[in-house]
């Protein structure tokens, strides 16, 4: 759960980097995903893993949409464990 609560903020930092008028969008969108991910078991390490990569290879699509460096994802690739 820890870990799940910490790529979400880094999520939310990553939106600080996109445009002004698009943030408000990907934080509702970034929340509504975590919030839908809740009931997902805990104790399922295969499951999480494949929520946090999605997350995180999400997160560098919405930077490339938005020509933001890559780079800034640099923590939520190490939080997530990402390759």
């Amino acid at each position: 759960m820890l870990t799940a609560l910490r790529i979400y903020g880094e999520v939310l930092r990553l939106v600080r980097h996109l445009p002004a008028d698009s943030r408000s969008y990907y934080a509702k969108y970034a929340r509504e995903n975590f919030v839908n991910y809740r009931e997902l078991d805990a104790n399922d390490p295969a499951a999480l893993e494949e929520v946090f990569h999605r997350a995180y290879k999400h997160s560098l699509w919405v930077l490339q949409k938005y020509k933001v460096d890559q780079g800034a994802a640099s923590k939520l690739k190490e939080i997530c464990g990402a390759v």
